[in-house]
C-alpha cells in the first residue's frame, strides 16, 4: 500500500492505521513522513518484533501492538508522552526485567493490556486463579498511574496491596530474569496463605460483572 493510501484511511491526520498490513518493521518512509505528528498508532496483526522506530513518534500517546511476535526481548524506545499501550495476544513471556524497562521508556502510562501472553496468565493459557492476581498486582505496583490493565479498573484496595508485596528492596533475589516472571516466588520459601486470603478479599470487594478472568 502506498503512504498515500494510508494517510486516506484516516480522517484524523494524527492517526496511522497500519493494521494487517504484512509488517516485519515499520518502512521507513512512512516514518519519515508521519512519526513527527502521530499521536494514535495501530501496528497491530502484523509481524514486527522490533519497535525501536517508534523512537521517531514523539507525541505518541496511543499505541496498538496486538498480535504480533514481540517478546520480552523487545524493548520500547523513550516515549514520555504514551497512556495507552496494547500488547494483547504477543509472544511475552516474562515479566522480569521487562516490566521495569517498560515503566522506564513509558512512566506516563495508565492504560495497559496485555492479555493473551504467557506472562499474562489466565484459565485460557493454563494460568491458575492466584498466578493471575499474582501478576495483576505485580504489574500495577510498577506503574503508579495506571488506572486501567486488561479488561478491568484498578482499585485502590489491589493498589495498596500491590505496594505492600511487591515494593520490597530484596524482591530481586526472588525474580529471576529466567523463571518466566513469577513463577519463582510461588516456588520459593514464602508463604502465600495470607496472600491468598488477601486476593479473595480483593477480588471480591470488585463489581459482579468484572470477575470473569482476561482472555
Amino acid at each position: 500500500m502506498s503512504i498515500e493510501g494510508i494517510a486516506d484511511k484516516e480522517d484524523d491526520s494524527t492517526k496511522l492505521n497500519l493494521a494487517y498490513e504484512n509488517l516485519y518493521e515499520l518502512p521507513s518512509t512512512i516514518v519519515q513522513k508521519f512519526a513527527l505528528h502521530i499521536v494514535y498508532l495501530d501496528i497491530s496483526h502484523n509481524k514486527i518484533t522490533n519497535l525501536h522506530p517508534l523512537v521517531h513518534f514523539r507525541h505518541l500517546h496511543s499505541l496498538i501492538a496486538d498480535n504480533n511476535p514481540i517478546t520480552e526481548d523487545c524493548i520500547l524506545p523513550p516515549l514520555p508522552k504514551l497512556k495507552l499501550l496494547w500488547l494483547n495476544h504477543c509472544k511475552i513471556s516474562s515479566l522480569y526485567p521487562w516490566v521495569g524497562q517498560l515503566k522506564e521508556a513509558c512512566p506516563k502510562l495508565n492504560m495497559l493490556c496485555l492479555m493473551g501472553n504467557p506472562a499474562a496468565p489466565s484459565y485460557l493459557n493454563g494460568g491458575t486463579f492466584y498466578e493471575y492476581l499474582q501478576y495483576r498486582l505485580f504489574v500495577i505496583s510498577q506503574f503508579p498511574s495506571l488506572y486501567h490493565l486488561d479488561d478491568r479498573k484498578v482499585t485502590s484496595d489491589q493498589r495498596q496491596e500491590a505496594q505492600r508485596l511487591y515494593k520490597r528492596p530484596l524482591l530481586e533475589r526472588f525474580i529471576s530474569p529466567r523463571s518466566g516472571g513469577l513463577g519463582q516466588l510461588v516456588h520459593s520459601s514464602v508463604s502465600w496463605s495470607n496472600v491468598q486470603n488477601k486476593f479473595h478479599s480483593l477480588w471480591n470487594k470488585e463489581p459482579e460483572r468484572n470477575r470473569n478472568l482476561p482472555i
